[in-house]
Protein backbone atom coordinates (compact mmCIF):
# COMPACT_ATOMS: atom_id res chain seq x y z
CA UNK A 1 0.00 0.00 0.00
CA UNK A 2 0.83 3.71 -1.00
CA UNK A 3 0.13 6.32 1.99
CA UNK A 4 0.32 10.21 0.77
CA UNK A 5 -0.47 13.06 2.93
CA UNK A 6 -1.95 16.19 1.50
CA UNK A 7 -2.39 19.69 2.79
CA UNK A 8 -3.68 21.52 -0.26
CA UNK A 9 -1.48 20.37 -3.12
CA UNK A 10 -3.69 20.72 -5.97
CA UNK A 11 -1.15 22.13 -8.24
CA UNK A 12 1.34 19.19 -7.73
CA UNK A 13 -1.24 15.90 -6.71
CA UNK A 14 -2.02 15.50 -9.87
CA UNK A 15 1.91 14.59 -10.66
CA UNK A 16 2.44 12.79 -7.55
CA UNK A 17 -0.71 10.22 -8.30
CA UNK A 18 0.07 9.45 -11.68
CA UNK A 19 3.63 8.74 -11.19
CA UNK A 20 2.50 6.16 -8.27
CA UNK A 21 -0.32 4.77 -10.74
CA UNK A 22 2.29 4.13 -13.41
CA UNK A 23 4.78 2.40 -10.48
CA UNK A 24 1.71 -0.33 -9.53
CA UNK A 25 0.85 -0.71 -13.04
CA UNK A 26 4.32 -2.08 -13.41
CA UNK A 27 4.54 -3.86 -10.35
CA UNK A 28 1.41 -5.85 -11.23
CA UNK A 29 2.65 -6.92 -14.41
CA UNK A 30 5.95 -8.16 -12.80
CA UNK A 31 3.93 -9.86 -9.93
CA UNK A 32 0.09 -10.24 -11.10
CA UNK A 33 -1.07 -11.21 -7.47
CA UNK A 34 0.26 -8.03 -5.85
CA UNK A 35 -2.72 -5.78 -5.25
CA UNK A 36 -1.45 -2.03 -4.67
CA UNK A 37 -3.53 0.41 -2.68
CA UNK A 38 -2.88 3.97 -2.79
CA UNK A 39 -4.71 6.14 0.14
CA UNK A 40 -4.37 9.40 0.53
CA UNK A 41 -4.81 11.64 3.62
CA UNK A 42 -6.57 15.08 3.13
CA UNK A 43 -5.20 17.14 6.18
CA UNK A 44 -7.58 20.48 6.20
CA UNK A 45 -7.61 20.45 2.05
CA UNK A 46 -9.27 23.92 1.10
CA UNK A 47 -8.27 23.61 -2.63
CA UNK A 48 -9.16 20.32 -5.34
CA UNK A 49 -7.23 18.15 -3.83
CA UNK A 50 -9.72 15.84 -2.92
CA UNK A 51 -11.46 15.64 -6.44
CA UNK A 52 -8.11 15.07 -7.99
CA UNK A 53 -7.25 11.93 -5.78
CA UNK A 54 -10.54 10.82 -6.31
CA UNK A 55 -10.18 11.09 -10.03
CA UNK A 56 -7.06 9.26 -9.44
CA UNK A 57 -8.87 6.25 -7.99
CA UNK A 58 -7.29 6.58 -4.72
CA UNK A 59 -8.80 5.51 -1.17
CA UNK A 60 -9.24 9.48 0.24
CA UNK A 61 -9.66 10.20 3.71
CA UNK A 62 -9.76 13.23 5.47
CA UNK A 63 -8.92 14.99 8.82
CA UNK A 64 -7.54 17.90 10.83
CA UNK A 65 -4.42 16.01 12.23
CA UNK A 66 -2.02 19.05 11.61
CA UNK A 67 1.08 16.49 10.89
CA UNK A 68 2.60 14.83 8.04
CA UNK A 69 3.19 11.98 10.64
CA UNK A 70 -0.28 12.38 11.79
CA UNK A 71 -1.53 12.11 8.43
CA UNK A 72 0.38 9.06 7.42
CA UNK A 73 -0.67 7.46 10.18
CA UNK A 74 -4.35 7.47 8.98
CA UNK A 75 -3.91 6.32 5.99
CA UNK A 76 -2.53 3.25 7.16
CA UNK A 77 -4.80 2.68 9.44
CA UNK A 78 -7.40 3.53 7.08
CA UNK A 79 -6.36 0.50 4.92
CA UNK A 80 -6.12 -1.70 7.68
CA UNK A 81 -2.53 -2.54 6.71
CA UNK A 82 -0.81 -5.53 8.96
CA UNK A 83 1.42 -8.80 9.16
CA UNK A 84 4.14 -9.88 7.29
CA UNK A 85 3.21 -9.87 3.88
CA UNK A 86 1.73 -6.01 3.56
CA UNK A 87 4.22 -3.61 2.61
CA UNK A 88 3.65 0.30 3.28
CA UNK A 89 5.45 2.48 1.15
CA UNK A 90 5.10 6.10 2.03
CA UNK A 91 5.64 9.39 -0.56
CA UNK A 92 4.60 13.13 -0.33
CA UNK A 93 2.10 14.94 -2.56
CA UNK A 94 5.09 17.12 -4.16
CA UNK A 95 6.67 13.89 -5.46
CA UNK A 96 7.31 11.77 -8.42
CA UNK A 97 8.14 8.53 -7.83
CA UNK A 98 9.94 6.35 -10.63
CA UNK A 99 8.40 3.85 -12.52
CA UNK A 100 10.47 1.02 -10.86
CA UNK A 101 9.82 2.16 -7.47
CA UNK A 102 7.53 -0.28 -6.50
CA UNK A 103 9.16 -3.46 -7.75
CA UNK A 104 12.46 -2.23 -6.56
CA UNK A 105 10.53 -1.50 -2.89
CA UNK A 106 9.01 -5.47 -3.08
CA UNK A 107 12.21 -6.35 -4.47
CA UNK A 108 14.09 -5.17 -1.42
CA UNK A 109 11.33 -6.68 0.78
CA UNK A 110 12.07 -10.27 -0.60
CA UNK A 111 15.47 -9.77 -0.15
CA UNK A 112 14.55 -9.56 3.68
CA UNK A 113 14.78 -6.36 4.09
CA UNK A 114 11.84 -4.91 6.97
CA UNK A 115 12.47 -0.94 6.27
CA UNK A 116 13.82 0.40 3.58
CA UNK A 117 15.26 4.29 3.35
CA UNK A 118 15.07 5.67 -0.71
CA UNK A 119 17.45 8.53 -1.68
CA UNK A 120 15.30 11.90 -2.84
CA UNK A 121 16.35 14.66 -5.63
CA UNK A 122 15.24 17.97 -5.57
CA UNK A 123 13.44 18.78 -9.03
CA UNK A 124 16.70 20.47 -10.52
CA UNK A 125 13.86 22.96 -12.92
CA UNK A 126 12.71 24.05 -9.11
CA UNK A 127 16.30 25.81 -8.04
CA UNK A 128 18.66 27.67 -9.14
CA UNK A 129 22.32 25.98 -10.23
CA UNK A 130 24.45 27.14 -7.25
CA UNK A 131 21.61 26.01 -4.81
CA UNK A 132 21.60 22.67 -6.68
CA UNK A 133 25.36 22.05 -6.75
CA UNK A 134 25.12 23.21 -2.61
CA UNK A 135 22.62 20.84 -1.96
CA UNK A 136 24.39 17.38 -3.68
CA UNK A 137 27.36 18.21 -1.99
CA UNK A 138 26.06 17.57 1.16
CA UNK A 139 23.68 14.49 0.17
CA UNK A 140 25.25 11.12 -0.66
CA UNK A 141 22.80 9.29 -3.41
CA UNK A 142 24.29 5.77 -2.79
CA UNK A 143 23.82 2.46 -1.37
CA UNK A 144 24.19 3.07 2.21
CA UNK A 145 23.29 6.61 2.69
CA UNK A 146 22.94 8.04 5.82
CA UNK A 147 19.33 9.93 4.86
CA UNK A 148 15.67 9.46 5.87
CA UNK A 149 13.24 10.53 3.46
CA UNK A 150 9.09 9.94 4.10
CA UNK A 151 8.90 11.01 0.34
CA UNK A 152 10.85 7.53 -0.49
CA UNK A 153 10.36 5.11 2.97
CA UNK A 154 8.97 1.48 2.89
CA UNK A 155 7.95 -0.58 5.72
CA UNK A 156 6.91 -4.19 6.77
CA UNK A 157 3.19 -3.88 8.11
CA UNK A 158 4.27 -5.90 11.52
CA UNK A 159 7.50 -3.78 11.94
CA UNK A 160 5.90 -0.63 11.57
CA UNK A 161 3.31 -1.35 13.90
CA UNK A 162 6.41 -3.17 16.47
CA UNK A 163 8.13 0.56 16.12
CA UNK A 164 5.01 2.97 16.97
CA UNK A 165 4.30 3.34 13.50
CA UNK A 166 4.67 7.21 12.00
CA UNK A 167 3.97 9.56 14.99
CA UNK A 168 2.32 12.46 15.24
CA UNK A 169 5.21 14.92 15.88
CA UNK A 170 6.02 18.92 14.57
CA UNK A 171 8.71 16.76 11.96
CA UNK A 172 11.04 14.18 11.71
CA UNK A 173 7.95 10.98 11.74
CA UNK A 174 10.42 9.03 9.29
CA UNK A 175 13.66 9.59 11.18
CA UNK A 176 11.85 8.36 14.50
CA UNK A 177 10.51 5.45 12.58
CA UNK A 178 14.01 4.86 11.37
CA UNK A 179 15.80 5.03 14.65
CA UNK A 180 13.33 2.45 16.08
CA UNK A 181 13.42 -0.11 13.68
CA UNK A 182 17.57 -0.06 13.88
CA UNK A 183 17.11 0.31 18.25
CA UNK A 184 15.30 -2.95 17.39
CA UNK A 185 17.42 -4.56 15.63
CA UNK A 186 15.61 -4.68 12.12
CA UNK A 187 16.87 -5.18 9.22
CA UNK A 188 17.09 -1.80 7.73
CA UNK A 189 18.51 -1.31 3.63
CA UNK A 190 19.48 2.45 2.95
CA UNK A 191 19.27 2.64 -0.80
CA UNK A 192 19.73 4.98 -4.33
CA UNK A 193 18.23 2.21 -6.71
CA UNK A 194 14.75 4.01 -6.39
CA UNK A 195 15.30 7.60 -6.11
CA UNK A 196 12.59 9.73 -5.72
CA UNK A 197 12.21 13.25 -7.40
CA UNK A 198 10.60 16.15 -4.93
CA UNK A 199 9.91 19.24 -5.25
CA UNK A 200 12.91 22.15 -5.04
CA UNK A 201 10.25 24.71 -3.73
CA UNK A 202 11.46 26.50 -1.00
CA UNK A 203 7.71 26.92 0.28
CA UNK A 204 6.16 23.67 1.95
CA UNK A 205 3.79 22.77 4.61
CA UNK A 206 6.03 21.47 7.45
CA UNK A 207 7.87 24.37 9.29
CA UNK A 208 10.99 22.00 9.19
CA UNK A 209 10.66 20.14 6.16
CA UNK A 210 12.77 19.70 2.77
CA UNK A 211 11.19 23.49 1.65
CA UNK A 212 12.58 24.68 4.62
CA UNK A 213 15.83 23.06 4.68
CA UNK A 214 16.13 23.88 0.79
CA UNK A 215 14.93 28.16 1.29
CA UNK A 216 18.31 27.76 4.26
CA UNK A 217 20.60 26.36 1.78
CA UNK A 218 20.04 29.17 -0.77
CA UNK A 219 20.42 32.02 1.81
CA UNK A 220 23.88 30.61 3.59
CA UNK A 221 26.87 29.94 1.85
CA UNK A 222 28.72 27.06 3.86
CA UNK A 223 25.73 24.89 4.56
CA UNK A 224 26.30 23.52 8.20
CA UNK A 225 24.16 20.23 7.77
CA UNK A 226 22.83 18.13 5.50
CA UNK A 227 19.00 18.99 6.47
CA UNK A 228 16.14 16.40 6.29
CA UNK A 229 17.28 12.91 5.55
Amino acid sequence: MVVVPVRDEERLLGRCLAAVGRAAARARAARPSVRVDVVVALDRCTDGSARIAAAAGAVVVAGSWGTAGAARAAAVQAAGAAGERTWIVSTDADSAVPAHWLTGHLHAARGGAELLLGTVEPDPRDLPPSVLERWHALHRLEEGHPHVHAANLGVRADVYAACGGFRAVPHGEDVLLAETARGRGHRVLATDRVRVLTSGRSTGRAERGFAGYLRALAGRREPLGTGPG
